[in-house]
């Protein structure tokens, strides 16, 4: 049985470890890695380099305990085997938390960027993030496609990257403008994207109709889109 000291001493650590992801995160999405070290997030979370090390052995663990975290709340939102219309509502509500925790969105961004060649230390982690959003997405789009919600002739593959470079962006400009409407711009992209994907209608007819072209289609410029001749 376990001692309820050990059970508080247990819970200390964890409250520890805790506080400095959450420093961590916001030194992060304001330096960056390479201008934050080991001493700077202990100093700042008012431990020794030591106690630090004694939750994080390394910077490399401390960034990649970071990531984790923001993937968890990512993976907790999302989901994963749902529709094309449910995985975006995910990513609003991602939206949503952001405005709660801007950290969480500008540490990502800024440590993307920073690991964009392929020596950096976290290049792999985000180039197999970025290939398993392109996957779950691809996937959720054939299944719209096997049953008959969306266009058959759609490449999954290349709309799933256009989904996630959309997104990607998006979370950028934010950063670099934090009063865009993000959670209304991935609501309108969501409906817009839908009706683009949906079967019947010229998709790029419906496309224009939605707000964030306010300028009609005319019928000759859907026959040449169409290849009406």
């Amino acid at each position: 049985m376990v001692s309820r000291p050990y059970e508080t001493l247990l819970a200390r650590g964890e409250d520890r470890r805790q506080h400095i992801l959450q420093v961590a995160l916001r030194m992060l999405a304001s330096n960056g890695s390479r201008a934050t070290t080991l001493a700077q997030v202990a100093r700042a979370a008012g431990v020794s380099t030591a106690g630090l090390l004694h939750h994080f052995q390394s910077k490399e663990q401390l960034l990649h305990a970071v990531l984790d975290a923001r993937d968890a709340q990512d993976e907790a939102a999302a989901d994963l085997r749902g529709d094309l219309d449910a995985q975006l509502r995910g990513v609003r509500r991602r939206f949503e938390r952001f405005g709660r925790s801007p950290g969480l969105a500008g540490m990502f961004i800024v440590l993307l960027c920073e690991n964009l060649d392929p020596g950096a230390p976290l290049h792999a982690r985000f180039l197999g993030r970025y290939r398993s959003g392109v996957r779950m997405i691809g996937a959720s789009i054939r299944r719209g496609q096997h049953a008959g919600r969306f266009r058959g002739d759609v490449d999954p593959a290349v709309k799933a990257r256009e989904i996630i470079a959309f997104l990607y962006g998006l979370e950028a400009t934010w950063l670099l403008d934090p009063t865009v409407p993000a959670v209304e711009v991935v609501s309108e992209y969501t409906r817009a994207l839908v009706a683009q994907l949906t079967p019947g209608d010229c998709p790029l007819c419906i496309w224009k109709q939605h707000s964030l072209f306010r300028e009609p289609m005319s019928e000759s410029a859907c026959d040449l889109l169409r290849g009406t001749p």
